[in-house]
């Protein structure tokens, strides 16, 4: 009975301490959207660019999984009357091989980058105007996959008056996502 007593109190300890090991899915990939120029104008395409960094150790599955079961990687946004998403460009995944499985699987680890071509509609007047969403995704790691998650996006499109010309910011972003 003594050995009992000692080792139900630290039962709760172990338990916890199982959840301490393993990251939150959110603190394993960061997300922030970027925009090609500093304004665009009413009518016209726009290009951005999601950039997430997934932490050393983890993966997250490519748009496209190689097997039907694992949770894909999507960029979506909330519909605006002002901005509309035409096309989402995501890269090929890498294939990896795990322990875990027969066959490399197709993921993507370190740094990604998503292109986005937005449209600004017809007639929107000039201002500032938010589009809101988020990458859901699924972090994994060579032992374990962790709860399908998401990190929030949010852009600050800003309309500008047909003759004032819009500005490249964010080059080095752009120079390596093939949007056209």
């Amino acid at each position: 009975m003594t050995m009992r007593v000692i080792w139900l109190p630290a039962i709760p300890i172990c338990f916890a301490a199982s959840f301490v090991a393993a990251p939150a899915p959110t603190q394993v990939v960061q997300a922030r959207a970027l925009l090609a120029t500093d304004g665009a104008h009413a009518g016209a395409s726009l290009k951005a660019a999601i950039k997430a960094q997934i932490a050393s150790g983890y993966h997250i599955n490519d748009h496209h999984p190689t097997l039907e079961y694992l949770i894909p990687t999507e960029v979506k946004f909330n519909p605006s009357k002002q901005i509309s998403v035409d096309r989402v460009i995501y890269p090929k995944g890498e294939p990896t091989k795990f322990a875990f499985a027969d066959q490399p699987l197709s993921v993507y680890q370190g740094t990604l980058l998503v292109g986005v071509l937005l449209r600004v509609a017809p007639g929107v007047p000039v201002g500032n105007y938010e589009l809101e969403g988020k990458l859901a995704y699924q972090a994994c790691n060579e032992s374990a996959c962790l709860p399908p998650a998401s990190a929030p996006l949010a852009l600050s499109v800003k309309v500008v008056d047909r003759g004032v010309p819009s500005k490249p910011v964010n080059t080095d972003v752009f120079s390596r996502i093939g949007i056209k």
